[in-house]
């Protein structure tokens, strides 16, 4: 069945069966916080504060990445990586730590995962990752090592943008899509793009009821003794040094054509009306009609599919939204139906509806819950009126606190992000140094944009996490309330330690400056965080003041 899941690729990716997929297209966002900011926004018609972008960047080096960069020659040899590119790796990461920490996060990140897609792909499958020209080049240097260079078919351009100006440069208006196989027996399919207009109107000039046709020649240079060099109908091609060279006729079998002399061949293209008679005596031509499904075989520099336009139907709100029609000639070209593509970063689903569309199968997987909400309910609309729990099914969205457990027990920080995802925040992308922040949930003032500072527990839970959290409080300058998310319940002695931090004074209304929430709470709907007005909502007037025990 399809399968749609919420968590990080990597850990979904070492859950499936080696050779197990047929197409893998990924288009990982370089600066994440951009397409998650934007979501937001779309998801939940508020704006996305400034703040937000401090923390929300995920390519920083931290000390989880150094010690993955660490171990990645180590890694590397395991996947089969020849040495040759793992002494490379080395200089690299030297070179980049001190010059482009931001680059060299991305390639860690990165490596990692493509090395566990060329498991997952099949032998006769195809990867296509999608990217910034500025990071494409430090990533074909690294598909070179994992799936080899010998297995590097494409880099395709494709125009995405008609104009950027810029004063000092080129326009910046492509993208990148390198294309590589896992061998050399890997499925291929003829994918057309039209014609240019300006080619339509050279080679196809000529028009009647049959539609636009272009003349061609039914002879070859040099006189033929047999049936070809034969008169037919009055012409004798050997008059002009020539002799019949005769096209297929369309609808006829390669045998029953291997069963017709020349002549006859010739007779049925005229039956059809497929010879062009001039005037004067001179040899007939072929008449060659434009077949408009087929066009040209499609070439690596696209320019026939325009991006999408802000008031696009096929637009969901997604800042770095791809055409359906660019996945479809991807899709179609190397895969067939019935086969099965991975989006590993699935972000709004185009790989998803243009799989779908061509009776494709189809796992998507993103870390963001709002992805999976926008996929979830664009499969479930009008114009795809699927089934969940039929069609597709959901995986990793705590829907019980059993589940939630679970998916502690299998993915602490993915869990923090949820819970963090569930109650509104933004959360923290970092895995480490967080300083006792998870995560973050703003709302607004008279004075401006306010924050609760949010910390999530899954574990075991303690009266000082809750004196912890309060030191947090008042260290943030711009929090004044703080939220504690918990998977066990608050013991009297936490709430009593809560209670202390006292209450925050807003629009003669009173809230605690420090929350407790659990998961069986959020996720029966009982409670919910209070603060003054969300963001994005109509701002009262009030003073603020503080009181403490």
């Amino acid at each position: 069945m399809n399968h749609l899941y919420y968590g990080d690729n990597l850990k979904i990716m070492e859950r499936m069966p080696k050779d197990y997929v047929d197409l893998i297209y990924l288009d990982p966002p370089f600066k994440s916080n951009k397409n998650y900011n934007l979501m937001y926004k779309s998801m939940t018609g508020k704006p996305v504060p400034e703040q937000v972008d401090a923390f929300c960047d995920t390519w920083e080096m931290d000390a989880e990445k150094e010690e993955i960069a660490k171990s990645m020659p180590v890694l590397m040899r395991q996947y089969g990586v020849e040495d040759y590119y793992v002494e490379f790796w080395r200089l690299w990461m030297k070179a980049l730590r001190d010059t482009q920490p931001h680059l060299l996060a991305y390639l860690i990140y990165m490596v990692q995962r493509l090395l566990h897609m060329k498991v997952i792909l099949k032998p006769t499958g195809s990867i296509y990752l999608h990217c910034d020209p500025t990071a494409s080049h430090y990533i074909k240097v690294m598909m070179d090592a994992i799936f080899g260079h010998q297995n590097f078919k494409n880099e395709i351009i494709w125009k995405r943008t008609s104009s950027h100006g810029n004063a000092k440069r080129f326009g910046p208006v492509h993208d990148v899509i390198l294309y590589y196989t896992k061998s050399d027996r890997y499925t291929w399919n003829r994918v057309s793009q039209p014609y240019d207009e300006s080619y339509l109107d050279a080679f196809y000039r000529h028009k009647d009821n049959g539609g636009r046709f272009r003349l061609g020649d039914l002879t070859g240079a040099g006189t033929r003794t047999g049936e070809s060099g034969q008169p037919w109908k009055g012409v004798n091609p050997t008059d002009s040094g020539r002799h019949w060279a005769v096209p297929a006729v369309p609808g006829l079998s390669p045998a029953e054509i291997s069963g017709l002399t020349v002549q006859e061949r010739l007779n049925e293209l005229d039956r059809r009306g497929l010879i062009y008679w001039p005037p004067k005596g001179s040899i007939p031509q072929f008449r060659r009609y434009l077949d408009p499904t087929r066009g040209v075989a499609a070439q690596d520099v696209v320019t026939d599919i325009d991006p999408l336009s802000p008031h696009a139907k096929e637009r969901l709100g997604y800042p770095t939204q791809k055409p359906i029609a660019l996945l479809e000639r991807i899709i179609k070209a190397s895969s067939n139906r019935g086969d099965l593509v991975f989006d590993p970063f699935c972000g709004c689903g185009t790989t998803i509806y243009a799989a779908e569309k061509n009776g494709r199968k189809w796992i998507g997987c993103d870390i963001a819950i709002l992805s999976i909400q926008l996929i979830t309910n664009t499969l479930v609309g009008e114009k795809y009126r699927l089934v969940n729990g039929v069609h597709f099914n959901v995986t990793g969205i705590p829907v019980s606190v059993e589940q939630a457990e679970e998916l502690f027990k299998r993915d602490p920080f993915q869990f923090q992000h949820w819970v963090v995802e569930k109650v509104g925040g933004f959360p923290m992308q970092r895995k480490a140094a967080d300083r006792g922040i998870d995560g973050r949930l703003y709302f607004e003032t008279t004075d401006g944009l306010r924050e609760m500072v949010l910390q999530v527990k899954g574990g075991k839970i303690r009266p000082t996490d809750v004196r912890d959290l309060r030191g947090v409080l008042e260290r943030e300058e711009n929090a004044i309330t703080a939220g504690f998310l918990s998977l066990h319940e608050p013991s009297k002695a936490m709430r009593d330690e809560a209670s202390r931090a006292g209450m925050f004074k807003y629009a003669d209304k009173s809230y605690p400056r420090i929350q407790l929430l659990t998961v069986r709470e959020i996720l029966e709907g009982k409670r919910e965080f209070h603060t003054p007005t969300k963001v994005g909502s109509k701002v009262k007037t009030g003073q603020e003041s503080f009181a403490y025990d």
